[in-house]
């Protein structure tokens, strides 16, 4: 089993992947991601890129592949260990918002600290901290069910900020904002990951957002492919770019 480069926090290699139906997830999908680097993970729906995420960060076993997290081997793990390397080393963030009802929004965003036994007092401070960066620390004491559908991903957000994880995997995470929304969100979250140098795994299908990453992967039907830019000419006009497989 070959060690991935030291350079790369997260590092995977031929994974594949199988839905419950029998449909292909991923197809020999390998990357690596270097620490503190943005990565969008980029194609239309059903390309493979939440399945991607989930594999990365431990959530689902890949049916065969590697996955590494700092030269440690995420794939042998069992599933009560990629429970405590997702709890302690890893955040998410859904389309989304999953809050807990009972909790008001600055317990919601301080649970994964709490959770990972931090004190109340320091967990409070961090979580009021990533709430005001995200334009909702006004409403730190309302419950979930008051709060607008973009003010609770905002929260979610937070949530997955205030551990400072190692990773942040994002799944299409302004899904539920507004576009005058989404651009400050996403340099909330980017400024974020490079002041606190937090590698971030970003899935999404818009363009805008793949843009603020470092770098960009595209996926379709499972697979890596990139694109070809090809010069114009009398006879290929209508064919400026091709995908292939890599």
């Amino acid at each position: 089993m070959e060690a991935p480069p030291d350079n790369d926090v997260l590092w995977a290699r031929s994974l594949h992947f199988t839905h419950r139906d029998g449909s292909p997830g991923l197809a020999g999908i390998s990357l690596g991601v270097r620490e503190g680097e943005i990565l969008a993970v980029s194609g239309p729906r059903g390309s493979g890129k939440t399945t991607l995420l989930r594999c990365l960060s431990g959530l689902v076993p890949v049916r065969s592949g590697e996955v590494w997290f700092n030269s440690s081997p995420v794939h042998t793990l069992g599933p009560t260990a990629r429970e405590r390397l997702r709890r302690d080393r890893f955040g998410w963030i859904d389309p989304e918002p999953v809050l807990v009802p009972e909790l008001n929004v600055w317990e919601n965003a301080a649970l994964p600290l709490m959770l990972r036994g931090a004190g109340r007092r320091r967990a409070k401070a961090a979580a009021l901290e990533w709430l005001e960066r995200l334009d909702v620390g006004d409403r730190a004491r309302s419950r979930p069910h008051a709060l607008q559908h973009a003010e609770r991903q905002r929260v979610a957000i937070a949530r997955a900020l205030a551990p400072g994880p190692a990773v942040l995997f994002a799944d299409e995470p302004t899904a539920p904002l507004h576009r005058a929304d989404r651009a400050h969100v996403l340099r909330t979250l980017t400024a974020a990951a490079r002041s606190h140098g937090i590698t971030v795994v970003l899935a999404t299908h818009d363009a805008d957002t793949a843009a603020l990453a470092d770098r960009t992967v595209h996926l379709l039907d499972g697979r890596r492919v990139h694109t070809v830019h090809l010069p114009d000419s009398p006879d290929a006009e209508g064919r400026a770019a091709c995908s292939l497989s890599v």
